[in-house]
């Protein structure tokens, strides 16, 4: 019986993440996976792959739409669709492999198979017993369906399933109106694809701030995705003409229908903890599947904790990151910590959106003063010259004290201006902080500058 000091049971963002942490803290680490490569769903059918493919097909978008805008003459640009695939082949491929080669780099053990607890201290592992003093959860989620909708991964997808089609579909119905639905969406709708997206709500994006979410489906709607909201989804059949996809509208209950040839499911994920024996090792376990866990992330068997998407929380993988360093740091006798109210969240569409902190609506709802500083991106020099002009800056302080309490960015690389928000928040910063600090020009995180300059006496450019 082989014996560590922590074992992981996950190779996804979280998984990994802890295991090399604890590695580097000195500690004896072995981390489970049962993949042919590690990364979890994230590098392998998730983030990297979706983002390979929205990079490509930005960049068809650029070259059809924008190129002779800027004086770049050249004959029609044509998809080449298994090239494509092979681009995103080879992004999952040199991300898995680096995540290999950080194990070896920092002495962590593969442990090749699905791991099963099997009591305090005890993990198996394709019928090998292994022992440790401690075992993480990081098992990460699966897609989710509804009543009604079968995913065969052929007609009717998941996420995986939607990243590895044959071929281009000429019709696509997604549904669900969140990130994962959003972003294949444009993957597909920019290369020609007709996309219809259904969603329950009346609103896209659930939990976002509300005037961003008007601006992104606005902004969607104008490139050629048609958004169906307030719709109850009643089934999908799959026949050999495509599949039908059967829908109520709550609004007035009328029944509906839409044919498509190919069909994605989005509508959300759960913890993937099938035979990892938490029942029978005594670990509770919410009713929506996630392992309870109190300070530490500690789960109710002394020395198993969970992370990721396991646990409660937003289902990213950068939570789950951080979640796996604290858990690591904890073990070791360090102060491992998660500070959950400065976790940024993004969509990568085009625009990109971003955000981190209290919404609009968060601090209404708490009755909490608070003042907006906003700025659109059509004041800003460097988006208008990369004809990246929509969308806005909004930057949320308390009312008295100026501190930042939340920002939502809809525009050029939202995804990386974000972040200097996320700094900002963590050391308790006011807008006015922001303000005073001398920005590049031209950059877009100039409007970042401007949109914390409205927070006081006002912009400059707007």
């Amino acid at each position: 019986m082989a014996e560590f000091d922590v074992i992981v049971i996950g190779g996804g963002p979280g998984g990994y993440v802890c295991a090399i942490r604890a590695a580097q803290l000195g500690l004896k680490t072995a981390c489970v996976e049962g993949r042919e490569t590690l990364g979890g769903t994230c590098l392998n059918v998730g983030c990297i792959p979706s983002k390979a493919l929205l990079h490509a097909s930005h960049m068809y978008h650029e070259a059809h739409d924008n190129f002779a805008k800027m004086g770049l003459n050249a004959p029609s640009v044509k998809i080449d669709w298994s090239q494509m695939l092979a681009y995103k082949q080879e992004a999952i491929s040199a991300n898995t492999k680096g995540i290999e080669f950080l194990f070896k780099k920092n002495k962590v053990e593969w442990l090749k198979g699905w791991g099963r607890i099997a009591g305090s201290g005890k993990v198996e592992v394709a019928g090998e017993s292994h022992a440790a003093k401690h075992i993480v959860v990081a098992t990460g989620s699966e897609s989710t369906s509804i009543p009604g909708v079968e995913v065969d991964e052929k007609a009717v997808v998941s996420s995986t399933g939607a990243l590895e089609l044959k071929e281009i579909p000429k019709s696509l119905t997604v549904i669900g109106a969140g990130v994962i639905g959003l972003e294949i969406g444009s993957v597909y709708s920019r290369l020609g694809t007709k996309v219809t997206v259904l969603e329950y709500l009346d609103h896209i994006t659930p939990g976002m701030d509300a005037e961003v979410s008007k601006v992104l489906e606005r902004l969607l709607n104008r490139q050629g995705m048609k958004m169906i909201l307030g719709a109850e989804v009643l089934g999908a059949n799959a026949g050999r003409a495509g599949t039908k996809v059967k829908y109520r509208l709550r609004k007035d209950g009328t029944e509906h229908s839409l044919d498509a040839d190919i069909v994605l499911v989005a509508t959300g994920r759960r913890p993937f903890t099938e035979g990892l024996g938490l029942a029978e090792a005594g670990i509770e376990v919410s009713k929506t599947g996630q392992v309870t866990t109190g300070p530490g992330l500690k789960s109710s068997v002394e020395g198993i904790y969970a992370i990721g998407d396991a646990v409660a929380g937003p289902m990213l993988a950068h939570k789950a990151e951080d979640e796996g360093m604290a858990v690591a740091e904890s073990i070791a006798g360090l102060a491992g910590h998660v500070n959950y109210d400065v976790i940024p969240s993004v969509i990568y569409t085009h625009p990109e959106v971003a955000s981190v902190g209290r919404t609009e609506e968060e601090l209404k709802s708490e009755a909490r003063e608070y003042k907006v500083g906003k700025f659109p991106f059509m004041g800003n020099g460097r988006a208008k010259a990369a004809l990246s002009a929509d969308g806005f800056v909004k930057i949320l302080a308390d009312a008295q004290t100026d501190r930042i309490l939340g920002c939502h960015i809809i525009g050029p690389a939202g995804g990386e201006l974000i972040h200097e928000i996320c700094v900002a928040m963590e050391f308790g910063a006011a807008a006015e902080d922001v303000a005073r600090t001398c920005h590049a020009h031209p950059t877009l995180s100039e409007a970042v500058r401007e949109a914390a300059l409205a927070c006081g006496d006002g912009a400059i450019h707007a």
